[in-house]
């Protein structure tokens, strides 16, 4: 009996503390009960995910902070103690100890803020926030009633907000949204603009911008936000007509499914809006009428639906944004023999490899998302260039020896042009924090996009 009452003591030992060496002793907890900074800021204490959290002011200098309480567990030791002098510009790690088990908490320090989040009006137009100016922009149809426009606005949890979400406002002039939370205030100024017909459309699955998922309302909010006369339309609203394709040059669909997708009937089960006979009918009659499509991730199955050729790629794969791999050097891909090709035009290079495309960073996390064409005679059907070229009508504008990455359906007097980039590096949303790398290469992703734009509506 006393065998087995040792063995559950260990086995709670272990759950709560990790071991310091093989002579294990379960003496005590190693848990911090509670902690202040500078007498007045306390810290809200997980012991699940080992953190401690202060809340300081929106401007409080963080480089001179003092541990003034620090309850732990009876019998525990802390490393920094209390008292300790502390640099809470980055977060520091407390290393608490009791007898031979320790547990160690990172402790951070967050400032109060107060920000607009998202906004949005009648839950179809989408306002472009610059957190920097303090500005939102969104743009409506033209005709669209400004006097009656309702927004839906999400903020700093816990902030106020002044004048209330859900509640019709005149827009006709710049309405201003003051968010208040703790020592923080931030005043935003909304401006609604009504816009013509979109020259650019981004089609997508999702009914609004809103409900898209995080790597595809990432694109989507850079369109609206930096490409003049463009506008998200779902496939529904192609279909229903409710879509006004007069001016339109480019369609661009950025499709995005964690875990992967590859072959025909896995794209036609996640994607049905896509595939209805009403909206291609509509899709090809865009596209023989000199229209262009810009086609990424695994949306790069479409031209088969377009009437394109053999165009499913045999070698597709993807991951989860939730078990993102982190990227421990920049990300690249080939571009040699196609250097002078529009897309690869004003991107941040690297001087020592000329003829290749860096996109992410180190630090960046990625789902690896890929839909590429295997070329050898090893597997897959594509034994050489050539061989793809013929089977599927189109030209490799990127990829290395073994692969196509990039690839496009050349304009003709019958039909617009097609260009597919189904690299996984053409990546637009991560979830690593922004301290966790440094943006360099990344912006080749939006230049790449912009420059796809131009040679496209020509």
């Amino acid at each position: 009996m006393k065998k087995i009452i040792y063995i559950f003591a260990l086995l709670v030992g272990l759950t709560a503390c990790d071991k310091k060496d093989s002579t294990f002793s379960v003496d005590g907890d190693c848990k911090i009960d509670s902690l202040v900074l500078d007498d007045i800021y306390p810290g809200v204490v997980n012991h699940a995910a080992r953190t401690v959290v202060v809340g300081v002011p929106e401007v409080h200098d963080d480089q001179l902070m003092t541990i003034t309480t620090l309850k732990l567990s009876a019998g525990a030791t802390a490393t920094p103690a209390q008292g300790a002098k502390v640099n809470m510009t980055s977060p520091i790690v407390i290393h608490v100890e009791n007898g031979n088990v320790y547990q160690d908490y990172k402790l951070s320090v967050k400032h109060d803020e107060a920000r607009i989040l998202s906004f949005t009006l009648n839950d179809l137009y989408v306002g472009i926030i610059d957190q920097v100016a303090h500005t939102i922009n969104v743009s409506v149809p033209v005709g669209t009633d400004l006097k009656t426009l309702i927004p839906n606005i999400k903020t700093t949890e816990g902030a106020t907000l002044t004048p209330a979400a859900g509640i019709p406002c005149d827009f006709t002039n710049p309405v201003d949204f003051t968010v208040t939370y703790g020592t923080a205030t931030t005043t935003y100024k909304v401006t609604v603009k009504e816009k013509g017909n979109p020259v650019i459309l981004y089609l997508g699955l999702a009914e609004t911008v809103s409900q898209l998922n995080p790597e595809e309302q990432e694109a989507v909010n850079w369109m609206l936000a930096n490409i003049e006369n463009s506008d998200y339309a779902s496939f529904a609203d192609l279909a229903a007509g409710r879509v006004v394709m007069t001016d339109c040059k480019v369609i661009w669909w950025h499709f995005h499914k964690d875990g992967g997708l590859e072959g025909k009937a896995s794209f036609e089960a996640n994607a049905p809006e896509a595939v209805d006979y009403t909206v291609l009918d509509k899709l090809k009659e865009f596209y023989q009428a000199g229209g262009s499509f810009l086609l990424t991730r695994y949306a790069v199955n479409y031209p088969f639906f377009l009437g394109e050729a053999e165009c499913f790629p045999n070698n597709a794969w993807g991951g989860k944004e939730t078990e993102a791999e982190r990227v421990n050097s920049p990300w690249e891909f080939a571009i040699t023999g196609h250097t002078d090709h529009a897309l690869w035009q004003n991107l941040t290079m690297n001087p020592s490899v000329s003829d290749h495309v860096y996109t992410c960073d180190e630090g960046y996390r990625i789902t690896n998302s890929t839909a590429q064409y295997h070329i050898g005679t090893d597997w897959g059907g594509y034994d050489n260039r050539d061989v793809f070229h013929e089977k599927t009508g189109a030209v490799d504008i990127a990829g290395g020896s073994d692969a196509v990455v990039a690839w496009e359906f050349q304009r003709t007097a019958d039909h617009g042009a097609i260009i597919c980039i189904g690299s996984g590096c053409y990546d637009w949303y991560t979830v690593a924090e922004p301290s966790e790398y440094t943006s360099y290469y990344h912006a080749n992703v939006a230049k790449i996009t912009e420059n796809a734009f131009n040679y496209l509506k020509q």
